[in-house]
């Protein structure tokens, strides 16, 4: 017979009594938060009662905060603004109207917003409490193996449904779309975290939802186009057949492995020509970014739980939505004059934007149809090559992050994926999370730090975004532990071909 536990679900939000049912012997809840610091019996159906308290890897719960009722826009604190993103055929800043055939209007109102912060909605914050806050957690033990005076903590988004970040904007994505009477959402995907991000949000509201997910990862990765699935999306590898955009690719290059700049393409074309669908992005727009600093806003508060501020703060950058989420707080705070840590974006050497694109105006997709904006960028027309192992294969930069990174208010270094996976195990072995190739980048830049520190005697705090686990990416690590994985190098003369499409605008 089911016994019955009445719990909290959420011990950091307000009491809301929930079912949760177990069958067979009882065998100790040691790892349920039942009660917010509290060591009051929890009563169960049958007669006996056990106690329980909140556990985590982090010293005394220190890292468990109120999930953040506002999301924060960088923009508000700039004294130098972005430049506008212009539209494809006039070259004229763009207008709202231009963007409503793809964008529902509060997005649209977002991605333009001077507001320092936007409330979010409290459906949003329902759906978020099912795993936020994430935890700050201290890498003790990777601190260990390197012998390193450096403090290391990161900040694990991968307790999400999706398993990475990504569902922090999808949920609200979904959620304004679904608000306005949309049917059907259309996107693309690469590794595949944000199809199954938008796939999952977009259960909750009832919408249909269509992927676009490159060809290379769609093959490489079933288990990613199966969550999609199994939550209700229709995935396609990209470059199809079903829009224009994949059959002239495909009609040049029927191999083609794909590219996100591709699979954009399909995606906008497909929302562009049907009046009850409208697109939505994973990454690199503002009001993304704008719904990512969740993360930050959590992590202020847990590292000043700590009692500590960050002297170095490392995130992977593909498009930026990660990076952006975690130090986009930090750098508010950084102009405010109440701390100045370096903040450090690492990319992978397969497709290297920031370190080895140029910051001009360009589409954020391969056929042109997206609006112009003015970022790091290899060219619309650059495809990764299909060995490299990870994510991050965009060929820009997020232009508010460019924008920053122009400003002179982070840095950037990229570094091949041999040494990503070799941190990645380092990670694994100590830590016992195994990580999404994406954050790999991130983690092989704090090990340098740490080792830096190692030599130097410093005892830096050094804070670090891992943004995902890497449950569906263990061919890559199978690759790595075989022998088989290579790094990747781009002769001048390739991204100089893809450099010469990217428009003149003056």
């Amino acid at each position: 017979m089911a016994s019955q536990l009445l719990l909290p679900p959420n011990p950091f939000t307000k009491s809301v009594s929930a079912k949760v049912f177990f069958t067979g012997d009882y065998q100790g809840l040691n790892d349920l938060t039942l009660k917010k610091r509290s060591n009051q019996p929890a009563k169960v159906s049958n007669g006996f009662s056990i106690r329980a308290k909140a556990t985590s890897r982090s010293t005394h719960n220190k890292s468990f905060v109120e999930i953040p009722k506002q999301w924060y826009n960088l923009v508000a604190d700039l004294s130098v603004k972005p430049p506008p993103p212009l539209h494809p055929k006039t070259f004229e800043p763009i207008k709202p109207e231009d963007l409503s055939h793809l964008f529902p209007n509060e997005l649209i109102k977002q991605e333009a917003t001077q507001e320092r912060f936007i409330d979010i909605p409290e459906e949003v914050l329902e759906i978020y409490k099912l795993w936020r806050p994430t935890p700050l957690i201290r890498a003790k033990r990777l601190e260990k193996l390197l012998q390193t005076p450096a403090r290391i903590y990161f900040k694990y988004e991968g307790g999400s449904p999706a398993g990475s970040h990504k569902p922090n904007t999808a949920v609200p994505q979904a959620y304004y779309n679904a608000k306005e009477g949309v049917k059907n959402v259309v996107t693309e995907t690469g590794a595949g975290q944000w199809g199954s991000s938008l796939a999952f949000a977009s259960s909750l509201f009832g919408l249909d939802c269509e992927v676009w997910q490159v060809a290379n990862s769609y093959h490489q990765k079933p288990y990613r186009r199966l969550m999609m699935q199994t939550w209700g999306a229709k995935v396609h590898p990209s470059p199809s057949d079903l829009t224009e955009a994949g059959r002239r690719i495909l009609e040049s290059d029927p191999s083609s492995p794909g590219s996100l700049g591709i699979a954009i393409s399909e995606a906008v074309e497909v929302a562009a020509r049907n009046e009850d669908t409208k697109y939505c992005l994973g990454s690199v727009l503002n009001h993304v970014l704008l719904h990512q600093t969740i993360i930050g806003e959590e992590c202020i508060q847990q590292m000043e739980n700590f009692g500590e501020t960050p002297d170095v703060i490392i995130g992977c950058t593909g498009g930026g939505s990660n990076f952006a989420g975690l130090s986009f707080p930090f750098i508010r705070e950084k102009l405010k004059g109440k701390m100045n840590p370096v903040i450090r974006a690492v990319e992978p050497s397969a497709c290297p934007s920031l370190t080895k694109g140029v910051y001009a105006y360009d589409f954020g997709d391969t056929a042109g149809l997206t609006p112009l904006m003015k970022m790091h960028t290899l060219g619309h027309d650059f495809i990764p090559d299909p060995i490299h192992a990870g994510g991050l294969r965009y060929h820009g930069m997020a232009p508010l992050i460019s924008h920053v990174y122009e400003q002179g208010f982070m840095e950037a270094i990229s570094i091949p994926q041999i040494e990503c996976f070799q941190g990645a195990i380092q990670f694994a072995r100590t830590e016992g999370i195994i990580p999404a190739p994406e954050p790999t980048h991130a983690i092989a830049a704090t090990i340098r730090e740490a080792l830096r520190c190692k030599e130097t005697g410093e005892a830096k705090v050094i804070l670090m975004a891992m943004c995902g686990h890497g449950h569906f990416d263990l061919t890559s690590y199978d690759k790595y532990l075989r022998g088989e994985l290579i790094d990747l190098s781009f002769g001048e003369e390739k991204i100089r071909e893809s450099l010469s499409k990217v428009p003149h605008v003056v």
